[in-house]
């Protein structure tokens, strides 16, 4: 072969290593996007128990699967693009000897580029022995094992309030509890209720009891805010609790509820801003309900919930009782999810297989 066709040679083979690197490039960063989701989803089935947490562990998994797929596709464009580098140095080699055939260069000027292509041929070389050997080291510790959560029952912290007396929270708490004992898997739920619950009440049932679920009935305003009791014994009084300073209870523990229902007027004011940034789901009542209206939907919503039903089957079916029983606050409860989130597939209670 002439010299120029050694130096045609030597351009592809430039070429086709430099796309090489480009798509071991591109694989790499593909890895640690895929890692970096796999971690969020493991994160997030921290929070969850059940179907919910088995579903963004599978996400995971998945995430970790491409990342590995990845991995060994960088490490093949690398190792490509050694094999084409080692080339280029073996046709600079040529190429040199080529001109000096050709006499188309000095004899010094010669030597000089025999010289440099024979130091550039060893140091690809060099380079991709080091290259196979640091992709074989990855690839042999990539699979990390990550236990799953271990099962638990769901924790259910009724809130109720109302100084007057005028609604009857402390009858939702018995009717919650009665269809919950009733249903196929009582055993899996563990209710913590509080009848007469003062702000002090919120926060301390957040962190020792470390709830699954929250559920407050009694008063709220327009602006959102819900009325807990003053711990007195004498005059009964009310405790405003802003959206702020209610999401902010929810949000002081490393494993924040997954679920929140406020059955008090014009609660759904402050659901967008919980799962937007702390809970996976939330239910409010968008208007003013009768106390009748909020006893009905919640007993048939968790009925369906300790019945193993999802979370939007439940919400459903608290809604669908409201128009049998002929009330009409049907439309009024508002289910709202986090991105991302189905909440057909969202089961709190579910037997181990």
């Amino acid at each position: 072969m002439s010299s120029r066709q050694y130096r045609s040679a030597l351009e592809r083979k430039r070429k086709e290593q430099s796309a090489a690197e480009k798509k071991a490039g591109d694989f790499k960063k593909k890895e640690a996007d895929k890692r970096l989701a796999a971690a969020r989803a493991r994160a997030a089935a921290a929070r969850f128990s059940g179907s919910s947490a088995a579903s963004k562990l599978r996400e995971a998994t998945r995430h970790e699967d491409d990342a590995n797929k990845a991995l060994k596709e960088a490490a093949q464009w690398q190792q490509k693009a050694a094999t084409l580098g080692k080339d280029s140095a073996d046709l600079e080699v040529r190429l040199a000897k080529a001109l000096a055939t050709e006499g188309l260069a000095a004899e010094r000027k010669r030597a000089q580029e025999l010289q440099l292509a024979e130091r550039r041929a060893a140091m690809q070389r060099a380079e991709m022995t080091r290259r196979l050997e640091q992709t074989e080291s990855i690839v042999e510790g990539v699979l990390v094992h990550v236990p799953a959560p271990k099962p638990e029952k769901l924790r259910g912290l009724l809130l109720g309030a109302s100084s007057e007396g005028e609604l009857r929270v402390a009858r939702e708490q018995a009717r919650i509890r009665s269809v919950v004992e009733r249903a196929n898997h009582r055993d899996l739920i563990q209710m913590d209720a509080r009848a007469s619950a003062t702000a002090v009440d919120l926060l301390d049932g957040i962190l020792r009891f470390r709830p699954h679920v929250v559920h407050f009935s009694g008063h709220g305003d327009e602006d959102g805010a819900l009325f807990f009791e003053e711990d007195t014994d004498i005059a009964p009084k009310d405790t405003a609790v802003t959206p702020r300073v209610f999401a902010a209870a929810m949000a002081a523990t490393d494993t924040p509820p997954i679920l929140v229902l406020l059955n008090a007027c014009d609660s759904a004011v402050q659901i967008g801003d919980l799962v937007r940034d702390i809970v996976p789901f939330a239910i409010g009542m968008s208007d003013e309900i009768m106390d009748g209206d909020a006893i009905t939907y919640a007993a048939n919503f968790y009925a369906a919930v300790a019945n193993g039903h999802s979370i939007r089957s439940a919400h459903a079916a608290g809604q669908v009782a409201l128009e049998l029983a002929g009330l009409t606050g049907a439309k009024l409860p508002v289910l709202a999810c986090a991105a991302g989130l189905d909440p057909a597939a969202a089961i709190l209670v579910k037997p181990a297989e």
